[in-house]
């Protein structure tokens, strides 16, 4: 009712539009009848994007599109499966173009204390299709999945309510005793182990290590940008044990570390040597800790040599704008100190 009169309005097709979508509908509607706004007059300024692609449709093209740019299938997977989860089963079948902020915290409340990191990368997905959409015409507007000034006014904040979970890991004190029984154990995946434990590097750029990145002349291993999380090539420099086991296998597949010839290694192989060892209580990635460990309490090295030597950003941008250097001189000697304590037991 309007003006004493009674309007109709469609809410959209039984074969498109869910009951609970109609709901959600009718409840806008609702709300800008109470703020004197006429929902059929706001219905009739969004004819020129009727045409506009549903939010699947719209999700799909922008895989598509950044798909060549993403690191791996396995990213690629992630957007389409956390979008068909989460996202699609609320606005899969709405127009992008009506798509509000209602919508994404229905999406989002679900999960928002108990999927931390889940439910920040659904978000920032969602965020950045609509961006997208609006770029491409299907719709216009403030984005409803924007946090800064938008959805953090009306989601709790997690910081209070979660705590920091870190990947268990094994006192440095107790390494050289681990890579002592490490050494005496066979297979691929023992040597790739021992390779990370060595050079501090994280499970995917091991598995996935080839031979045209290592140069043996200068003792290095040039892992390139899109193999790297931070999205910047590292050099990471090579001692004597982890040139021998590079070197060792340079020839039994198409990757380094892998007992196929065409394929990479599993990529819980690893973690299932350390089960084998009765060392299930600590992860693979766990040893970038005991690593980080050791080098603040057993070495005088600077906090951003030690931080360089795991790849990680500076957090600094400042400092990170001036410090162009990778300071490999300075990780070189650290990673030798590292490989001789490593191996003290030998």
């Amino acid at each position: 009712m309007r003006n004493g009169k009674a309007h109709n309005m469609g809410l959209g097709s039984i074969n498109v539009v869910s009951l609970a979508e109609a709901r959600l509908a009718a409840n806008d509607a609702k709300k800008q009848l109470h703020h004197n706004i006429d929902p059929l007059t706001e219905k009739q300024k969004q004819n020129p994007r009727s045409n506009s692609p549903s939010f699947k449709e719209g999700a799909a093209k922008y895989i598509d599109i950044h798909r060549p740019t993403w690191k791996s299938v396995k990213h690629v997977n992630q957007w389409t499966n956390t979008m068909r989860d989460y996202a699609e089963p609320v606005i899969g079948s709405m127009s992008l173009a009506v798509i509000h902020r209602d919508h994404i915290i229905r999406i989002l409340e679900p999960i928002w204390l108990e999927k931390a990191e889940t439910v920040s990368r659904v978000r920032g997905r969602i965020e950045k299709i609509l961006d997208w959409a609006a770029v491409e015409g299907h719709r216009s507007g403030e984005n409803p999945a924007r946090w800064r000034g938008n959805l953090e006014h009306s989601l709790p904040s997690r910081v209070a309510t979660q705590r920091v979970i870190h990947h268990s890991s094994l006192p440095y004190v107790d390494l050289p005793a681990f890579y002592a029984r490490l050494i005496k154990e066979e297979g691929m995946a023992a040597k790739a182990l021992r390779f990370l434990i060595l050079t501090a590097a994280r499970t995917s750029e091991v598995r996935f290590a080839i031979p045209q990145e290592f140069d043996f002349k200068s003792k290095l291993w040039i892992i390139p940008a899109d193999r790297m999380k931070a999205g910047k090539e590292h050099r990471v420099p090579l001692t004597k044990p982890a040139l021998a086991l590079a070197q060792d296998n340079l020839a039994s597949s198409l990757y380094v570390f892998s007992p196929f010839p065409t394929k990479s290694m599993s990529e819980n192989a690893m973690l299932a040597l350390l089960k084998r060892m009765s060392m299930s209580h600590i992860t693979v990635h766990g040893f970038r800790s005991t690593f980080r460990d050791w080098a603040a309490e057993k070495t005088d090295s600077p906090r951003n040599v030690i931080e360089g030597a795991l790849a990680h950003s500076n957090p600094n941008q400042v400092e990170a704008a001036y410090l162009r250097t990778d300071m490999l001189v300075k990780r070189q000697t650290l990673m030798n100190s590292w490989s001789k304590f490593c191996l003290v037991s030998q």
